[in-house]
């Protein structure tokens, strides 16, 4: 199983907030291994339960953005203007 890394990993166990980035990074690497076969039954269900948790914390943490840019802008997304 692929392992979290260290600063994802302590971050989750002394109380500190898991940054997006550090989620969407642990996430995709879960699923990497559960994709190619790697993971024991076992793991593979703990892998599954980690990245429903991520995927929350992604989600949830995008809709804040979201909510910040809606009062930035007078309560309405507007169109992005990228490249």
């Amino acid at each position: 199983m692929t392992k979290p890394s260290s600063r994802t990993k302590s971050a989750a166990t002394d109380g500190t907030e898991t940054s997006y980035e550090q989620a969407l990074d642990e996430l995709e690497r879960l699923v990497a291994a559960m994709e190619g076969q790697q993971l024991p039954l076992d793991q593979l269900l703990q892998a599954y339960k980690r990245g429903a948790e991520l995927l929350a914390l992604c989600r949830g943490r995008l809709q804040a953005v979201e909510q910040q840019v809606k009062l930035l802008d007078g309560n309405e997304l507007k169109a992005w203007e990228g490249s």
